[in-house]
């Protein structure tokens, strides 16, 4: 995981002495050791305090601010980070709860969530819950600020040849992947400099996914979580 401040790659480099790399992967999914752990407060699955903090020393935790921002605030948190369709419901129902208590595990929040969505017949793909958590974890660890100069930077310190690969785990990733692989893949005279998208850059990579890979039927089956990862690779020229 790739969070705001996160140790720069070239200072990386440097430190272990390595030259231009041969390959570099970044896998920005959760760690699954962290998300079992109820007392880390991931999970919606296992009670625990409501926490999802990965540095545990640092940073607000999810409780504080699921019992300070106003119902907007949190409204517009769980569009942006979780493109939560049903997000002014449950910022609502997140404030009226408050009213008489505050709310301190990863249960409650399900349940309130739970209670916010209207139900649906038939089996749901995803836990109710599933977006709230999402835009919160996001939100308390920063996880998108370093994303897109992680991959510029990791790019610069790659071989002629040699390739990146990206796997995310959710749409808000995949687009910022998606538009910085293009951005870098596009030189003079390429797509956005011929639309006036400003001065031309020196053209560092051929995308060789114009769609995502995603995993087959059986590789979900063995391991469920794998379900939302979408891989991207290019190459450096």
């Amino acid at each position: 995981m790739i969070h705001g401040d996160f140790k720069d790659l070239e200072e990386i480099k440097k430190e272990q002495g390595i030259p231009e790399l041969d390959g570099l992967l970044f896998d920005l999914g959760v760690s699954s050791l962290q998300l079992e752990v109820p007392e880390r407060g991931f999970a919606f699955s296992h009670d625990g305090p409501l926490d999802m903090r990965m540095d545990q020393r640092q940073g607000l935790r999810a409780a504080e601010l699921v019992n300070r921002l106003s119902e907007r605030e949190l409204a517009d948190l769980l569009w942006k980070f979780g493109e939560e369709r049903y997000a002014r419901r449950i910022a609502r129902r997140i404030v009226e709860f408050r009213k008489e208590g505050k709310i301190s595990t990863t249960r409650q929040l399900a349940e309130i969530v739970q209670r916010a969505i209207p139900t649906r017949s038939g089996r749901p793909r995803i836990h109710p819950a599933t977006r709230t958590f999402q835009a919160l974890r996001i939100a308390i660890n920063r996880e998108l600020e370093g994303l897109e100069r992680a991959i510029r930077v990791g790019v610069d310190l790659l071989r002629p040849g040699a390739r990146v690969a990206v796997i995310s785990y959710h749409s808000l990733e995949d687009r910022i992947v998606k538009q910085t692989l293009a951005s870098l893949s596009d030189g003079p005279g390429g797509l956005l400099d011929s639309f006036g998208g400003g001065p031309a850059q020196e053209r560092k990579l051929l995308v060789l996914s114009r769609r995502p890979i995603t995993p087959q039927a059986a590789e979900i089956e063995r391991n469920p979580r794998s379900r939302s990862a979408k891989l991207r690779v290019a190459e450096r020229v």
